[in-house]
């Protein structure tokens, strides 16, 4: 009898500890079926549920438990895990699936590292036909800015890396993620929290930057004393982005096809030349009228329709450009030619600052056998017949810490391995504040994660713009040095890509090489590996009768030119009243370099010291030089 009652007892007892783990919780948009956990660190789980209610939480092994606060939040700490999955994350009666536990990255910055593999990335094609790599996920963060800090992310959901989920992903991420997979055989998630065209102190707290001494600084007090009037001008702001963005999508279809046929009257319409009008402003309608004969096929060379456009040839849809692309020649055949008159029209939207361009000189016209016929000229222009003016949309996730509100400080209590970063076009012009900031930043989302130095990563800007040499006033040069010195804090690399830049697009398609470098620059930062992790570094530079000589370190198997050339190209050297001139350098030893000048005043070395400077001085793993400026001391 006892026995039995002490079953009994027993089987209550179970009974009433299932009943306390029963209540509801609920849990940030990051804890979803596919998510990835950071290996070797302490599990972080939390959210809001029923004040005194418990919570249960466990996963491969591991339970922790808790009670509900009176503000009705609850985090538990599960113990550190190794690498594995598939597992389920138990909270409660709740399921999270297919979750794995590996290396986390947050991916941040501005456009370039928010480019998608879909956006004509050499090598995405190859990248997705492979197939993908199911234990690599991505989250990305939804856009958005606040005045005040957030809890909770917008949105946002973990897709694993398929063939359909690909082409989305930051390129520069992905080939990053795929090194950390397949050398460390470990699960990979990337949260991209990235904004094309903004600049790093969007991402950093107000509270730091109005402490600072910089431009930005009086408007992040501003913003930290008056966050309820900032907070109300977001709202209004993004009921008109949400306006505009319901007008810009695509056009009513019946209204396009008739604004597009040869009998449509454009009378009313202004004139503009193109392209020299450009930028044009709204939802941007032209049409041009050209002969063409209907026997032949012909084709319709239009590269540049900035951001995007609706193509219509005598009011069918041609083409489609979207964001991010460049418009391909596209094939015309002869049965979409009419004898005589044609029309050629295109709707052209630009988010970015409502001011679409159409057009380059030399680069409009259609190809007919032998004849080309020019589109440049007049064009029948309306922004505001067709459809409404678009409303204006600021900038305000530009404004101080907007971003940082809104899409980092919900991530911080996430454990993360690292942040791999690329940004800074859009401080170029202020590179002498952006030292003291960018470190600030670094400084700034260590201390609000938690767990100490973490590695942080970032790429140095690309070359890019006219070549022009020399070019000592370089704005692009100064804040490459900028991000040079951020090195001096614990546990950072920088990624050098001087030599993959395109001069005429700020966004270079070679993204493979840049998280590769990234990569390597993590195997020595964040995993510790003894390895040339870059270029070659000057480490000294000396002058003596005429003779510059520098010395490098990171040289690995010694000094080379990428172009097999005897000169090494892109150093210029400065006299004491700063007029600088291109010195011709030679590589005279496995880590030396030396120059013969007959400059007698030296004041000045630079190295890769320009927009866009020609440069070949790399090591045996074809990794580039870092750009430097040494100053000599006046004896």
């Amino acid at each position: 009898m006892k026995r039995y009652l002490a079953v009994l007892l027993l089987i209550w007892n179970i009974g009433c500890d299932s009943d306390k783990f029963e209540s509801e919780v609920t849990m940030p948009k990051l804890f979803e079926d596919g998510m990835v956990l950071q290996r070797d660190q302490k599990i972080s789980v939390w959210g809001r549920g029923i004040p005194t209610k418990k919570v249960r939480v466990s996963i491969a092994g591991l339970l922790g438990s808790t009670e509900v606060n009176a503000d009705s939040t609850w985090s538990i700490k599960l113990p550190a895990s190794n690498a594995g999955g598939p597992y389920i994350l138990e909270v409660n009666n709740t399921l999270i699936k297919d979750v794995y536990i590996g290396d986390v990255w947050l991916a941040g910055g501005q456009s370039n590292m928010e480019w998608a593999l879909k956006s004509a990335v050499i090598g995405a094609d190859q990248e997705i036909e492979e197939g993908g790599i199911p234990k690599i996920r991505f989250f990305k963060v939804p856009k958005s800015y606040s005045a005040k800090p957030q809890n909770e992310l917008e949105g946002g959901e973990w897709e694993v890396a398929t063939p359909e989920n690909m082409p989305d992903f930051s390129a520069v991420a992905w080939f990053f993620a795929k090194r950390n997979h397949l050398e460390k055989n470990v699960p990979v998630g990337i949260i991209e929290s990235n904004w094309g065209g903004t600049p790093a102190e969007g991402w950093t707290e107000l509270s730091v930057l109005a402490g600072m001494n910089a431009s930005y600084s009086k408007e992040a007090l501003d913003i930290l004393e008056n966050q309820d009037k900032w907070q109300e001008e977001v709202i209004a702001n993004e009921e008109r982005r949400a306006l505009r963005d319901q007008l810009v999508p695509k056009p009513d279809s019946l209204k396009a096809l008739e604004v597009a046929s040869v009998k449509f009257d454009d009378s009313q319409w202004r004139k503009v030349n193109l392209p020299q009008s450009n930028p044009l402003e709204h939802i941007a309608w032209v049409r041009k009228v050209f002969k063409a004969n209907s026997s032949e096929a012909a084709t319709l060379h239009l590269p540049r329709i900035d951001q995007m456009g609706y193509v219509y040839l005598n009011g069918n849809l041609l083409h489609y450009k979207d964001w991010g692309t460049t418009t391909p020649d596209l094939e015309i055949p002869a049965s979409s030619l009419l004898e005589g008159n044609n029309v050629l029209t295109i709707r052209a939207i630009n988010t970015w600052n409502n001011q679409p361009s159409i057009g380059d000189p030399g680069e409009m016209y259609i190809l007919q056998g032998n004849k080309k016929i020019s589109l440049e000229g007049i064009w029948s222009y309306s922004n505001n017949k067709v459809e409404p003016l678009l409303p204006k949309v600021d900038f305000l996730n530009w404004k101080p810490g907007m971003m940082f509100n809104a899409m980092i400080y919900p991530l911080t209590n996430y454990p993360i391995k690292g942040a791999i970063w690329y940004q800074g076009e859009s401080n170029a012009g202020r590179a002498e504040e952006y030292h003291e900031l960018f470190a600030a930043m670094i400084t700034n989302w260590r201390k609000v994660w938690g767990l100490g130095d973490f590695p942080f990563l970032f790429v140095q800007l690309a070359n890019f713009m006219e070549r022009k040499s020399p070019q000592p006033d370089s704005n692009w040069a100064f804040l490459r040095d900028a991000q040079k010195e951020t090195l001096g804090l614990p546990n950072t690399g920088m990624a050098v890509i001087i030599d993959i830049g395109e001069s005429g697009d700020i966004h270079p398609k070679n993204k493979k090489d840049v998280g590769e470098r990234l990569w390597l620059q993590a195997r020595k930062v964040a995993y510790g590996e003894k390895l040339v992790s870059s270029g070659p570094v000057l480490e000294s530079a000396t002058l003596r009768d005429g003779t510059l000589v520098l010395n490098y370190s990171e040289v690995g198997e010694g000094l080379q030119t990428s172009d097999n050339s005897e000169l090494v190209k892109g150093f210029i050297i400065s006299d004491s009243r700063g007029n600088f001139t291109e010195a011709k350098a030679v590589i005279t030893g496995n880590n030396e370099i030396t120059i013969e000048t007959e400059m007698s005043n030296i004041s000045e070395i630079r190295y890769a010291w320009a927009d866009n400077p020609e440069v070949n001085l790399i090591n045996n793993l074809n990794l580039p030089a870092v750009p430097f400026r040494y100053r000599f001391e006046k004896e």
